[in-house]
């Protein structure tokens, strides 16, 4: 794997992507998903100029966040447990994968408790897959002033995951329908959302094309996830 050559191959889609859409390359932050990859990976991406990761599971990012460079900067990005809560409040920025009023309501408690203001998207199953977690558009635009209300949350944008295909096209559609729903929670709560959150490695310049300002970024990056056992897997 070479990290490095990936990243500025990356930067060059990204760049070129933008170019297409009319949008400063500034706009689009990579994250890096660092799911399954171990400590020594992460210092290797940060030493070549990667400071945005994301996890996907509290117990591996547990043990992985405290072995790696103190400064970078942690998202959650996978499913949340209710009983999580404290754990990610307490090691993530931003908790991308908020998908119900009551799991806002635990985020919510826990950041109170630690006098923090936790920053989160509200994750949209836009296809209505059963396999995946997130709100429907109609269930996000019902919870979205429930979730506005507690005072420990600041909500900053949406995500979702298009459903794989081989052809980046067709999530054209999905991610197009998220930057509606977008401009429509900004309408009903009188403030902009700052972050679209969609696209990973085989589809990210569809969704930049699409507005995208997060897109995650795991194997186009590291290369396949190692399959030994890594740094927070339990028995």
């Amino acid at each position: 794997m070479d990290l490095s050559a990936n990243l500025q191959l990356l930067r060059a889609r990204i760049k070129d992507a933008c170019n297409r859409a009319g949008r400063a390359e500034d706009t689009v932050t990579l994250l890096a998903v660092s799911k399954g990859q171990p400590p020594e990976v992460v210092k290797a991406g940060s030493d070549a100029g990667l400071l945005l990761f994301g996890e996907n599971k509290i117990q591996e990012a547990k043990a992985k966040i405290p072995l790696c460079p103190g400064r970078l900067r942690w998202h959650m990005i996978g499913h949340l447990q209710s009983n999580k809560c404290r754990d990610a409040v307490g090691l993530f920025e931003m908790i991308q994968s908020i998908d119900s009023v009551s799991l806002a309501a635990e985020v919510n408690k826990w950041a109170e408790k630690a006098a923090k203001t936790m920053q989160v998207l509200l994750e949209v199953n836009i296809a209505g897959e059963s396999s995946k977690f997130g709100l429907s558009p109609d269930a996000l635009l019902d919870a979205l002033p429930d979730v506005n209300r507690f005072p420990r949350i600041e909500i900053h944008g949406l995500m979702t995951i298009a459903p794989w295909s081989r052809e980046p096209e067709t999530a054209r559609s999905i991610f197009r329908r998220l930057g509606e729903l977008k401009v429509r929670c900004e309408d009903r709560l009188s403030a902009p959302l700052p972050h679209l959150s969609m696209g990973m490695s085989g589809d990210f310049e569809v969704a930049i094309e699409e507005g995208a300002t997060i897109i995650r970024l795991g194997t186009s990056l590291f290369g396949p996830r190692p399959k030994t056992a890594r740094v927070g897997d339990g028995p």
